[in-house]
């Protein structure tokens, strides 16, 4: 059970909403927010199922790869992955999604709040295309509420600072990580097979 069992009790724990807070959250995207998203090469996208199980799915490609149909609606494209479609699935039962976008370089993000529908029209994800490939399928969200997200979290991080970049031979490779923790192949097959997929499957 919960230390905090309802709202009330949470609010008077954390104390007052500061008022800029409130009013910050808009229900549509205004041209900050859009320009925000025409820079950003990275989301991360949570969604849950019906009985409240959670996910959160990382998305990338280069800056801009959301488009904005207009301001309550986004179109964001798939591209192949392996094909376990948590988000999909959860989105077909539970519509309801969030989305927080990166830029390089700024310390603040963007929070998107709505409701998502699967696309598989292959006209209107064309313009989503990559490297001459449409992406099979896409998200069309609509937009409930949207607001800028403060760098504090990001700054505690120093998330862009290069002086905090992990050198990667100090963590072992997925492929190693895979093969130890499934015992279905080799470290090196498994090597092997993921950077082929990041070779040839990246569109």
């Amino acid at each position: 059970m919960s230390d905090l069992p309802d709202h009330a009790a949470l609010r008077a724990h954390m104390g007052t909403i500061s008022p800029m807070a409130v009013r910050k959250v808009l229900p549509a995207l205004d041209r900050h927010c859009r320009a925000f998203i025409a820079l950003s090469p990275f989301l991360v996208l949570a969604t849950s199922d019906v009985d409240g199980r959670s996910d959160a799915s990382p998305r990338g490609d280069p800056p801009g790869f959301v488009q904005v149909l207009d301001e309550r609606t986004l179109l964001l494209p798939d591209r192949p992955g392996n094909n376990r479609v948590d988000s999909f699935a959860n989105i077909l039962g539970a519509p309801g999604v969030g989305l927080i976008f990166f830029v390089p370089g700024i310390d603040e993000t963007l929070r998107v709040n709505g409701t998502a529908r699967l696309l598989t029209n292959s006209d209107a994800l064309a313009g989503s295309s990559i490297a001459g490939k449409a992406p099979r399928t896409g998200l069309v969200i609509t937009v409930q509420e949207v607001f800028f997200h403060c760098a504090k979290a990001l700054r505690r991080a120093r998330l862009w600072d290069p002086a905090t970049q992990v050198e990667r031979s100090t963590f072992p490779s997925l492929g190693r990580i895979l093969a130890e923790q499934t015992q279905a192949f080799s470290a090196e097959d498994a090597e092997r097979r993921i950077e082929d997929s990041y070779r040839t499957k990246i569109y």
